[in-house]
């Protein structure tokens, strides 16, 4: 486990940026907290790292994302789905166990059983309005390694 603070909106997306400067193929990484904490712009920030020059934002109504970068980046939001039926009806396990590309999950602590065993967790909470705690989490051998590239 690790757990870091942001004191902003840049320093958040700095600490992205690092993530994305280290992060290999096939992770997941699988991002909560309240809505508005700043989940699709870690999201924005980690893409940008990857070379997305398109506009990141959030799939909440569209539910899926797909960027093309130096490999393809897919960004989930399962905030409006209701059932792990919903999960298979838009690709989502199929996605979300390919080794190619790199997976983004945004609300994943609604299906922890649809989540792949190797995952990050990265839990973020507001501290203040622009104060964010974020506490990382890894399960399994890919997401272990790179929780320890990043400390």
């Amino acid at each position: 486990m690790l757990t870091c603070v942001t004191h902003s909106p840049e320093e958040t997306a700095h600490l992205a940026g690092t993530i994305g400067k280290i992060i290999r193929e096939g992770t997941v990484i699988c991002l909560d907290g309240e809505l508005g904490v700043g989940k699709t712009l870690f999201v924005r920030a980690l893409a940008r790292t990857l070379g997305v020059e398109s506009d990141v934002t959030s799939p909440t109504f569209n539910l899926m994302n797909i960027y093309e970068a130096a490999c393809p980046i897919v960004h989930f939001d399962l905030y409006r789905i209701a059932s792990e039926e919903e999960l298979e009806d838009i690709g989502f396990f199929e996605y979300a166990e390919a080794t190619e590309g790199i997976v983004l999950i945004e609300w994943a602590e609604k299906f922890p059983n649809a989540i792949p065993a190797d995952h990050l967790s990265v839990r973020i909470d507001a501290l203040d309005a622009e104060k964010r705690k974020f506490t990382f989490i890894a399960a399994g051998e890919k997401s272990e390694a790179l929780l320890e590239e990043l400390k």
